[in-house]
C-alpha cells in the first residue's frame, strides 16, 4: 500500500518542490488529527511539534496537500476546513451555520438521484459535493428557547 507520505513526496517533487521537515510534519499532524480541520488547528499543533512552522507554511503545505488529492478542502459555515481524502469513501455535509458542527452522511437514494439526473442530462458525472447548510439539534434547541 502506498502511504500519504509517498504520495505527497511524489507529488512534490513532480512540482519540483522539495520535502522539507516543516512539510513532513505538518503532514504527519494532519493526519494524526480526525474530522474536519482548520489550518489555524494544525497550525497550532504542528508549531508544537515544531515551533519553526508558520501560519504561511500551513496554508501553502495544506494547498499542496489538496492539489495532490490526498485531503479536500470544504467550506464550512465559519470558513474553510480540510479533511483526508485518500482511500476514503464518497460521503456528504450537514454543517451548523451558528456552530459549524459538520455531520458525515451517505444515502444510497441521493447517490442515485444523482445519477439519473446526470444521465436524464445526458451529463458524465466526475464528482460532486452535498452540502446541506442548517442548525444542528444543540443550536436548534438554543434557538427556539
Amino acid at each position: 500500500m502506498v502511504t500519504e507520505s509517498t504520495i505527497f513526496r511524489d507529488f512534490l517533487k513532480m512540482k519540483n518542490l522539495r520535502w522539507t521537515p516543516q512539510r513532513e510534519k505538518i503532514l504527519e499532524m494532519f493526519l494524526m488529527m480526525s474530522g474536519h480541520i482548520s489550518a489555524e488547528q494544525l497550525h497550532r499543533k504542528s508549531r508544537e511539534a515544531n515551533p519553526s512552522i508558520g501560519i504561511a507554511t500551513t496554508y501553502r503545505t495544506l494547498s499542496l496537500l489538496v492539489q495532490s488529492g490526498l485531503i479536500r478542502e470544504n467550506d464550512g459555515g465559519k470558513g474553510k476546513n480540510y479533511e483526508l481524502e485518500y482511500q476514503r469513501g464518497h460521503h456528504d455535509h450537514l454543517i451548523c451555520t451558528h456552530c459549524d458542527k459538520v455531520v458525515e452522511f451517505e444515502h444510497p437514494m441521493i447517490e442515485k438521484l444523482q445519477i439519473e439526473v446526470s444521465e436524464r442530462s445526458r451529463f458524465t458525472l466526475k464528482s460532486h459535493k452535498m452540502v446541506l447548510r442548517g442548525f444542528c439539534g444543540d443550536c436548534r434547541l438554543k434557538h427556539d428557547s
